[in-house]
């Protein structure tokens, strides 16, 4: 667990770091600076229209008298896409952007999904109703 927080918080940085500097001596520091920012307001736009998507989803399961489960995990996709895309990088920029295609957020819904499954089946995880 502490590997993998190590890379979170200080690999990935430094990787997006080195790539923002490369980048910058490729085409300059102001393109550089106006692609982050580009890429960052274009995400929080693309993350408002999946997230408005995914709440009309979640409100039309709950009117039809379902529980809307898969719709709640696609919000927790678009949440963290939408978090990393408004995050300064290129390489965060695409694994959010990757998270506002349905298509590919429903790959890494089953993923999820499945992980999960996998961690109850093994008894690390627990679910308990009430009710």
């Amino acid at each position: 667990m502490f590997f993998r927080l190590f890379l979170l918080f200080t690999a990935i940085p430094l990787l997006e770091l080195l790539i923002l500097i490369d980048l910058g001596s490729w085409i300059g520091a102001a393109p550089t600076l106006g692609l982050v920012i580009l890429t960052g307001a274009a995400g929080a736009w693309i993350a408002r229209l999946q997230g408005l998507s995914v709440l009309g989803r979640i409100q039309q399961e709950l009117s039809e008298g379902r529980l809307p489960a898969l719709e709640l995990v696609d919000g927790a996709l678009v949440l963290v896409g939408g978090i990393l895309l408004l995050t300064p990088g290129l390489l965060t920029d695409l694994m959010g952007l990757s998270l506002m295609v349905p298509a590919c957020r429903a790959l890494v819904r089953g993923w999820l999904l499945a992980r999960l499954e996998g961690l109850i089946r093994e008894g690390k995880v627990h679910v308990y109703f009430h009710g």
